[in-house]
């Protein structure tokens, strides 16, 4: 398994060099996702137990997404079912064959040790992207998403996100893979929140860029690594992310709270909205610093 992993690394490694070498031309990029698309087939057909484990999670994720169609057909009816359908459908499709583009990653994050299964912890981060999933869809779909659904949902998510972390970490299968799933699924969960918040005036419209701040920063430094020096990507939360990821968390309830706590969240709101901002526009210099000093 670890010669495995080994193997796949200097893949994408060579993959990227040449896609720099060919200055980054349309034909360069068809050819870097056709090979991707290969390696990770490739991968899957090697390893039959963690193929399967793929397969079953597949399976489990298509029948979360029809369960919730199903609510959506049956509370809200059929016009808003079938409005959110397609969108829907080609998020949790695009998650699926996410995960599968990336099997190769499913090693120790200390290792190079390819684990033949994908875990609970990474598909309860999967469970949060569907919601993430379901709550753009309704966006993109020009479906309006009351307080009452929306706080059920980001509660469930939250819980996901504090979960997957603790049950990577005692079961000792904290991943390569974990870590690209969980910024993938906490990217679009937030998005999501917020941009329905803002249609709901609940947040100014400016508040959109502090996210998009928080999350596109470690990003764009990523792929930066990624796809113009040919060095791995390095995920990893930092001690001010996690506060940050606190703050924004309980900004939200505040603001979600049914009526009967609105008079005393109200209180809150104020103090919470600072403290988000400071920790949200601190906690990507301090993870592109963390970087920084891995390097050196």
């Amino acid at each position: 398994m670890e010669q495995a992993a080994e193997s796949i690394n200097r893949q994408v490694l060579d993959m990227l060099l040449v896609l720099r070498d060919e200055q980054f031309r349309p034909k360069a990029w068809l050819r870097f996702f056709a090979l991707s698309w290969k390696l990770a087939r490739e991968t899957a057909n090697q390893y039959p137990g963690l193929k399967r484990s793929w397969l079953r999670t597949s399976l489990f994720l298509s029948l979360l997404a029809l369960m919730i169609l199903f609510l959506v057909f049956f509370f809200e009816g059929p016009e808003t079912g079938f409005r959110l359908l397609p969108v829907f459908i080609f998020c949790v499709g695009w998650q699926i064959s996410d995960l599968h583009w990336h099997l190769g990653l499913n090693h120790a994050s200390t290792s190079n040790k390819l684990f033949s299964f994908v875990g609970v912890a990474n598909t309860l981060t999967l469970i949060r992207g569907v919601g993430a999933s379901f709550l753009l869809a309704r966006l993109a779909s020009g479906l309006t998403t009351s307080n009452a659904l929306m706080l059920p949902a980001f509660l469930c998510a939250i819980a996901t996100d504090i979960l997957d972390g603790q049950i990577a970490r005692l079961t000792k299968t904290q991943s390569k893979l974990g870590q690209i799933l969980d910024g993938e699924a906490d990217l679009f969960l937030w998005l999501a929140v917020t941009l329905i918040l803002v249609q709901h005036a609940m947040l100014p419209l400016w508040f959109i860029l502090v996210v998009l701040f928080r999350f596109f920063l470690p990003l764009i430094a990523a792929l930066t690594s990624y796809f113009a020096l040919a060095r791995p990507v390095r995920f990893g939360s930092t001690r001010v992310g996690k506060y940050a990821g606190i703050a924004q968390g309980l900004y939200y309830c505040v603001l979600l709270a049914p009526p009967p706590l609105a008079m005393f969240s109200h209180y809150l709101n104020a103090p919470l909205l600072l403290l988000t901002i400071m920790l949200l526009v601190i906690a990507p210099l301090a993870q592109f610093w963390a970087n920084l000093r891995s390097e050196q």
